[in-house]
């Protein structure tokens, strides 16, 4: 595991709760072995988890083996190792379509793809992430990109997080954009607070967000908001394309007036189906 990852791991673990009285800190602790797992560590061994977990290795023993008598986790064949179980999935199905957008955006971002975009997004904001919900793709392949439901990404990276972000008070936006590292994932990414939080003033003035190649090299992304009937944003929409496919300022003039038509789409559906943040 990379020293980066390790801190991370261990930094939520540490987390103090926001209610110490009504805090069961055994389901903390069971969280923790969860969360323990990403894309990138989806096999751990005990010693791994515990480490990952901020846990020692008896309680680690001892959550791991009620997360797989309950089907959170499942013993890997012949092996050492774990991985998450069927459940997680179950539970996290029921957070993506429960009350939510997908069900009446996914068909909706296929008008984009491939006429406008090789990609189009659905996210929510998620503290200092961004959660995706749907997405449509073709013809990224070469960019090996992950985007699919279920999937988080930084908010500060990407424009899908900029114009969600955009929308919250100034105090909200710092403790979203200090909730996590923020790291350079190319050399156009913003890490700066000072600088993200003026990109956020414009992004906010200008009703989008745009990013070129800050989340990753090559690609260029717009990305607009979507607000309920209270006007909170609940979730935002992206259309992305292949830089070499057309310049900033080309894929700007045609893609953002039917992504603006989009989501004026989606937000009156949203607004007609009770949809809040």
């Amino acid at each position: 595991m990379a020293r980066g990852e390790k801190k991370a791991a261990k930094r939520k673990a540490e987390t103090p709760p926001k209610n110490p009285k009504n805090y069961v800190a055994s389901v903390g602790k069971a969280f923790a072995v969860l969360r323990s797992f990403s894309s990138e560590a989806f096999e751990l061994t005990l010693s791994e988890i515990a480490a990952r977990a901020d846990l020692d290795r008896g309680t680690a023993f001892r959550l791991i083996q009620t997360l797989v008598e309950l089907g959170y986790l499942q013993a890997v064949p012949q092996s050492r190792r774990f991985r998450l179980g069927v459940a997680c999935l179950d539970l996290g199905y029921t957070v993506l379509t429960r009350g939510s957008l997908r069900p009446m955006v996914e068909p909706l971002l296929r008008n984009l793809v491939p006429e406008v975009g090789d990609a189009a997004s659905l996210g929510i904001l998620d503290d200092g992430d961004v959660v995706y919900l749907a997405r449509v793709g073709a013809g990224l392949d070469r960019h090996k990109m992950d985007r699919r439901p279920g999937t988080r990404i930084p908010a500060y990276s990407a424009a899908l997080g900029h114009v969600m972000l955009a929308q919250l008070t100034r105090d909200e936006q710092i403790a979203r954009l200090e909730s996590r590292p923020r790291v350079k994932l190319s050399e156009r990414t913003l890490t700066d607070l000072d600088a993200l939080l003026a990109r956020l003033d414009l992004v906010k003035k200008k009703g989008y967000a745009v990013s070129d190649g800050e989340n990753a090299y090559g690609l260029r992304t717009l990305a607009t908001p979507v607000f309920d009937a209270q006007d909170v944003v609940i979730g935002g929409l992206s259309v992305t394309i292949d830089a070499v496919r057309m310049d900033m300022a080309a894929f700007r003039d045609q893609a953002l007036p039917r992504l603006m038509q989009l989501t004026a789409q989606v937000q009156d559906l949203a607004i007609k189906s009770g949809l809040t943040s």
